[in-house]
């Protein structure tokens, strides 16, 4: 068997192009599946009521500590939006926070721990998806750097190109399905989740844009990788041609 050679640099150009798209993919994937701002918005709140030093328009003040049932009197008088304080909330694939009115920091709980029962299904195939989807990037990944250093014949780098297609396309499957389960769920239980919960508006986070742009990154991958593997077999095809066109002309007028 003669060995057929493709440029080498032209080869690591590709090779390289398809290994960054699937490194970033995977960085993407982990830190947006890591965080808790998949989703945010406010949630509208009762104002609690002022207590030692607090001021500000995010509780209910009295007005004198000497009158009779100023309290009732004064919750009274605050009506409509004007007794409601938007407070702000995140959540991810994990958790969902929310701000402390007239405090520091935030308060967290359980993202699964909130989603209605009939879909906590739902979301634990999202986040099995979403890990399976981590663990083939990060095969993918391996892959295309093993191909980037292998200097071998063209077979055998073919061979590990057509792997790494293969599961860089099925990752993108699978995080593309998890991603649309995790929304489907998030919906749900903004209709169907707890009371104090349940957020006045919401929208979608840096986090799920970062895992959308994961999955650009990781198909990005995955053509550049089946492109590089139609390319070298097109041009191991085409010199094999000329190989045997040139093979057949000798016999044909062979040198005296």
């Amino acid at each position: 068997r003669m060995p057929v050679s493709v440029p080498a640099a032209d080869r690591r150009q590709r090779s390289s192009a398809a290994f960054s798209l699937g490194f970033f993919s995977l960085v993407f994937s982990i830190t947006a599946f890591s965080s808790s701002y998949w989703c945010e918005g406010t949630r509208k709140v009762v104002k609690p009521f002022c207590t030692g030093q607090s001021t500000g328009d995010h509780c209910i003040h009295f007005n004198s500590p000497d009158s009779n049932n100023n309290n009732a009197v004064q919750y009274i008088w605050e009506t409509g939006d004007d007794k409601f304080v938007d407070r702000k909330f995140h959540a991810g694939i994990w958790y969902s926070c929310e701000e402390i009115i007239n405090e520091e920091g935030e308060k967290c709980r359980s993202f699964i721990s909130l989603t209605p029962a009939a879909d906590r299904g739902v979301l634990w195939l999202s986040i099995v998806a979403e890990l399976l989807y981590i663990i083939l990037l990060l095969t993918g990944a391996i892959l295309m750097s093993v191909e980037m250093c292998y200097y071998s014949t063209v077979i055998d780098g073919l061979k590990i190109n057509a792997f790494s297609a293969v599961v860089t396309v099925l990752a993108g499957l699978l995080g593309m399905v998890a991603h649309m389960m995790y929304t489907t769920v998030f919906q749900m239980t903004v209709n169907l989740g707890p009371e104090d919960w349940r957020p006045h508006t919401w929208d979608y986070g840096w986090s799920y844009c970062l895992a959308w742009a994961s999955f650009a990154c990781c198909m990005a991958a995955a053509v550049t990788t089946i492109n590089k593997y139609t390319k070298t077999i097109l041009e191991f095809k085409h010199k094999r041609k000329m190989l045997e066109r040139s093979l057949k002309i000798k016999y044909k007028f062979p040198d005296h």
